[in-house]
């Protein structure tokens, strides 16, 4: 009775403190084989430090064991009881459960990815395919199809996030997490949108837990917005939108233009005044009457009406310039602006060579519903002429003063003989 009872506690023991059983195709590593079956080894592997204690090591058996049958015959993947083995752990600078590191011979990286199966899978690959084209004296071209989401941890957290001035959208997940899993695609897919805008980021909260305890994460997924300029660790706000990712762009923009000043109205001068149109998705192009036309207060009251609107649309990220009539015809006809008088308005998008042209009045409400049109991809397009984008004229910026006729020239007419002419 006493035999049965410690077998059973021993095989207890022993049960509760084996992740991975020779069953898997996970590969047990250990002091006396890590060396000949990995360092020494020209294969490429992916190793778990593991503590048979620790909750999200536990968690994680089922997608390393997923990911070690997919990668069978590829890339070997292996795990190490480093509370056993705790010089084993130490020699790779292991301070916490669970580590993961990729090996290419004695070179080890670690891995700071999701901890998923798929993942797992794509971090082996990459260095599989790293290590071939190395073995051909070539660097591998990376992924064309690599996220766009940004990979957070405590190391780069504040470079990357609190020391910039971009606004940033930041998820804090945890590997097994369902709803992390769901929210995925709609992350990956809302920073592709985002980019140039604002910045998306993740971090594992399972491995990187002082950081989610500093930002108050309770629950996975967290979304947490850190506002444009100068950042503390108070700066952070709840994301309280939507779990798509159009629900994301949205409520991400929006914080965006609160945060903007409003775009600045250019003067069109030179060519490098014409950046604010090439570099933005859409640009509103004014002409406004000639100064002779229209003085300095009528000039001034037409640029308030932009600088207003572009605070307005300032979410969009247009540019904005205007251009005196008469000054940049190229510019006015490839837009085919001027026909009816001034002031006159397009917006293009320089890269497709397309423009609308504002057919009512050249006033905050006309201007405004033309705008509105647009910004729900309503409106009718054409081509600009001439297949490209116009060439630029040199000419002096705006005083900011009324216009003054250039002075009339003295004519002597004391050498006219009047009395000639006379029939």
């Amino acid at each position: 009775m006493l035999r049965s009872l410690l077998i059973g506690v021993i095989l207890c023991f022993t049960g509760s403190y084996a992740l991975y059983d020779s069953s898997s195709d996970v590969v047990e590593l250990t002091p006396s084989n890590f060396e000949r079956l990995v360092t020494n080894s020209d294969e490429v592997w992916i190793v778990e430090f593991f503590a048979p204690w620790c909750g999200h090591c536990k968690n994680l058996v089922p997608e390393y064991k997923k990911a070690a049958r997919a990668l069978k015959g590829l890339v070997k993947v292996g795990a190490v009881d480093a509370d056993q083995h705790k010089d084993l752990g130490q020699k790779y600078g292991v301070s916490g459960f669970p580590t993961i590191k990729i090996f290419t011979g004695s070179k080890h990286t670690p891995y700071q990815g999701q901890r998923t199966a798929e993942a797992f899978v794509d971090a082996a690959i990459k260095a599989a395919k790293e290590k071939a084209y190395d073995n051909l004296g070539k660097k591998a071209s990376s992924s064309s199809d690599k996220s766009d989401v940004i990979e957070l941890t405590e190391s780069n957290f504040k470079e990357k996030v609190l020391d910039s001035d971009d606004l940033w959208l930041v998820e804090f997940f945890a590997p097994w997490c369902g709803h992390c899993k769901n929210l995925e695609p709609h992350w990956a897919k809302a920073a592709t949108e985002l980019k140039g805008k604002v910045k998306v980021g993740a971090v594992d909260a399972t491995v990187h837990q002082a950081l989610a305890s500093r930002f108050q994460v309770q629950g996975y997924p967290t979304i947490k917005m850190f506002p444009s300029g100068k950042k503390t660790s108070d700066s952070a706000e709840d994301y309280n939108g939507g779990r798509t990712s159009s629900d994301i762009v949205a409520w991400a923009l929006e914080k965006l233009a609160d945060s903007l000043p409003p775009p600045e109205i250019v003067q069109v001068v030179d060519e490098s005044t014409m950046k604010a149109c090439s570099e933005k998705p859409l640009c509103v192009v004014s002409i406004l009457p000639h100064i002779l036309d229209c003085n300095a207060a009528c000039r001034n009251q037409y640029i308030s009406i932009l600088t207003r609107l572009g605070d307005k649309y300032k979410n969009k990220m247009w540019g904005w310039v205007w251009a005196e009539a008469g000054s940049q015809l190229a510019l006015e006809e490839a837009l085919e602006l001027g026909g009816f008088g001034y002031p006159a308005m397009a917006v293009v998008n320089a890269k497709k060579l397309k423009f609308s042209t504002l057919r009512g009045s050249f006033s905050e409400t006309g201007i405004n519903e033309f705008l509105r049109d647009l910004s729900f991809g309503r409106g009718q397009t054409a081509p600009v002429r001439g297949a490209e984008m116009p060439k630029i004229s040199t000419t002096d910026p705006w005083d900011g003063k009324d216009g003054e006729l250039p002075p009339e020239e003295d004519i002597d007419l004391s050498d006219v003989d009047l009395e000639k002419d006379e029939l």
